[in-house]
């Protein structure tokens, strides 16, 4: 029999091996990843600072020329006779993205419906990655798609050129479908599986069980999700520029050519000096606001949720 030559003060664990020490190497990597990840964390929220400062800087003298007033409220832009009023944009930004929610918001949640509730698992496999895929093709292959399917049908169906805000709402609606369906799938299957089984031992159906019961406790997921589709769907750019005929109008009809903020910066950043380019850097300010705001806004309703529960 071989005897035990450990040190009587090594400690030892529960089921009788010897607990080892992490050696000082072990105490510098953790160190450094630490350090590493902290690196990480501060450079994502300086990039979204710089950013903010560097666009604030450059819009800053719209305040002083036009008037943030006149900037804020005025009916017509144009270059050339040096008016630069935002209101005609903003307008044909919220008509294509409303258009564009009322549309993609019933499909993306039936999607998730679908995929959560009722699909069956090769069915789930199939469909999901198509999904998804949507969210990977780039927004001027689009915008290349609506001008030659989605245009010849609105002109048609308007009497018009088809470019507008009906043409641009129509694509956004389809480019806004995989980020509302993938958070609303998330919402759905967050909630407990025992809600479900005691609709079910009630005696409720699966489509009672999906709209009576599952939408209900999954409402705040599936808002947050359409907010953050409505931040997708502010912000793009190449397919509404392709689409939306560019015209710096009030809306005048599905069929009627506009611009939106996004739109506008794309047009003219490229000859705009002066002026022009600092009320152009307002129109990024704004849009930059409105996506911090969509964003605070879903912070609040998920904490507001989790105190709830």
């Amino acid at each position: 029999m071989t005897e035990s030559h450990e040190h009587p003060d090594t400690p030892t664990g529960k089921f009788g091996g010897t607990l080892k020490m992490m050696s000082r190497g072990t105490y510098l990597r953790e160190a450094l990843l630490r350090t590493l990840f902290l690196i990480c964390a501060v450079a994502a929220v300086a990039g979204v600072a710089l950013i903010f400062v560097f666009v604030g800087v450059r819009g800053w003298p719209v305040i002083g020329d036009p008037g943030i007033v006149a900037f804020l409220t005025g009916s017509e832009w144009s270059s050339t006779a040096g008016q630069f009023g935002i209101l005609p944009l903003v307008t044909g930004t919220l008509v294509v993205t409303i258009g564009a929610l009322l549309m993609g918001t019933p499909l993306a949640v039936g999607a998730a419906v679908f995929l959560s509730e009722i699909a069956s698992p090769r069915m789930r496999s199939t469909v999901r990655p198509a999904i998804e895929m949507l969210a990977g093709v780039p927004s001027v292959v689009f915008g290349f798609f609506g001008l030659v399917i989605v245009r010849p049908m609105v002109a048609q169906l308007t009497g018009t050129m088809g470019f507008g805000s009906l043409t641009a709402a129509v694509i956004l609606a389809v480019m806004i479908v995989p980020t509302i369906s993938t958070l609303t799938e998330d919402a759905l299957r967050s909630v407990p599986p025992g809600i479900r089984h005691a609709s079910y031992a009630m005696g409720a159906t699966t489509w009672q069980t999906i709209y009576k019961v599952l939408l209900p406790a999954a409402k705040i997921g599936i808002i947050d999700a359409t907010i953050l589709g409505m931040g997708r769907a502010i912000g793009e750019t190449m397919a509404v520029v392709m689409l939306a005929g560019n015209a710096t109008q009030f809306f005048k009809g599905v069929g009627e050519p506009i611009a939106t903020l996004t739109s506008q910066i794309v047009i003219d950043m490229s000859y705009a000096s002066g002026t022009h380019r600092s009320a152009l850097f307002g129109l990024a300010a704004i849009l930059f606001l409105v996506s911090m705001g969509l964003v605070a806004l879903v912070r609040t309703l998920s904490g507001m949720n989790e105190r709830r529960s």
